[in-house]
């Protein structure tokens, strides 16, 4: 079947990236990041009590959960420039419609919407970065993503504190609309060339999810619980840091800060990890990151003071920064090129399903034994997710082919 306008013909530079992934994401971010924090605010402005407003605040990450399957479908159908360019849209839509909400319930189901939304452009940024990116180039390509995405995440709730309290908490909102506009706009104009998604779309869709989970099993059933994994780790590591410096008696003012040194570090190595995983492989990063963190979880417990707290903050930092982009540069190596748009929204399926996953496992533990438990259990689970990867995930950077296809 011939091909479209074949961007391949031309040299890939990551400078190539900037206008239509990079920056996008950036002002997507910043976006993103200005009303994650308003949110349970403007939902008390609202009157939901304090669980409501926690509540839905995790009803924007079930959104998420929910369309992930959904949006790989629909990036198949229509093409990754559609879906990337409708789900920024969506998502500045529904912030409007979020600010000018008064009541809880319409807010709670606008939340959800936006969650949605957030799953579009995950699926289809992902799709289209795969299918562009040489697969020698695609570590550092993701990585960079992951390095912008959370530069966007640390500016906004600084430019949302800002317009919350000068302007209202509906302030936020607007600003989050204006960033999705900008990165829809540009993705409409740099995004040019119709995606191979969409060139393929005609027997794409044929086999459906099930026959591309059951040609994925093996990979799903090995790569997918390494995924799930590091997943809860990151996100584990969130939750215990403040939760055990409290525990041992530190203050906020302490705990922000090493929490920020630790943070910095993690956003600091972003680049360092993508090229280690063209020029290594994908296992150099992903097995050193799931060490390191579990490292750092099972030696938490032991920490008494301020030294040693700091210490494994530093260190849990490092694990995290090892791996930022191993998520999606692996399913962007595994998925197939026959369903890419599936393969990857099932991908981000299985990640989200670990992220959310990770604070559930703590709370249920240290509910019924203790915090300490709860990070000796995770890390002792990120060390299986290390062996797993080491001895049954295949390492996906062959230069000049792409595992599950044979377009590149």
């Amino acid at each position: 079947m011939p091909k479209t306008a074949p961007r391949a013909q031309q040299p890939f530079t990551l400078r190539s990236l900037i206008l239509s992934v990079y920056l996008p994401t950036f002002f997507f971010s910043v976006g993103e990041g200005a009303v994650l924090p308003i949110i349970p605010l403007f939902a008390r402005e609202r009157g939901a009590s304090v669980a409501a407003a926690a509540l839905i605040v995790g009803i924007r990450a079930l959104g998420t959960l929910l369309l992930d399957l959904p949006s790989g479908v629909v990036v198949s159908r229509f093409g990754d420039k559609g879906a990337m360019v409708a789900g920024t849209a969506l998502v500045a839509m529904v912030a409007v419609g979020a600010s000018l909400s008064g009541s809880v319930v319409v807010l709670a189901a606008l939340i959800l919407v936006m969650g949605g939304g957030w799953a579009f452009w995950q699926v289809a940024r992902l799709a289209y970065v795969t299918e562009i990116t040489p697969i020698e180039k695609r570590g550092r390509a993701l990585s960079i993503l992951g390095g912008v995405s959370r530069a966007g995440t640390f500016v906004g709730p600084i430019l949302g504190g800002f317009l919350g309290k000068h302007y209202g908490l509906e302030s936020a909102f607007y600003a989050q609309a204006v960033m999705g506009l900008a990165a829809s706009a540009l993705m409409f104009i740099n995004v040019r060339s119709p995606s191979e998604s969409e060139a393929l779309r005609g027997h794409r869709l044929a086999g459906g999810l099930v026959a591309m989970v059951l040609e994925s099993r093996r990979i799903l059933l090995s790569a997918g619980l390494v995924v799930i994994a590091l997943q809860m780790l990151r996100q584990v590591r969130e939750v215990f840091l403040p939760l055990w410096g409290d525990s041992i008696g530190l203050g906020v003012a302490q705990i922000g800060l090493v929490y920020g040194a630790s943070s910095l570090l993690d956003t600091a190595m972003f680049y360092p990890a993508g090229y280690v995983m063209d020029r290594f492989g994908r296992k150099w990063a992903g097995i050193p990151s799931l060490i390191t963190l579990s490292i750092g979880l099972l030696i938490l417990p032991a920490t008494s003071g301020f030294s040693g707290y700091t210490l494994v903050a530093m260190i849990l930092g490092i694990g995290n920064g090892l791996g930022p982009g191993i998520v999606m540069t692996l399913g962007a190596d595994f998925a197939p090129q026959a369903r890419r748009g599936e393969f990857l929204g099932l991908w981000r399926f299985i990640s989200d399903a670990g992220s959310a996953g990770g604070p559930l496992v703590v709370s249920f533990i240290a509910g019924v034994a203790s915090l300490g438990l709860a990070a000796a259990v995770t890390g002792v689970l990120g060390l299986t997710g290390a062996v797993l990867m080491w001895l049954r995930v295949p390492e996906t950077l062959r230069r000049g082919h792409q595992p599950g296809s044979n377009d590149q």
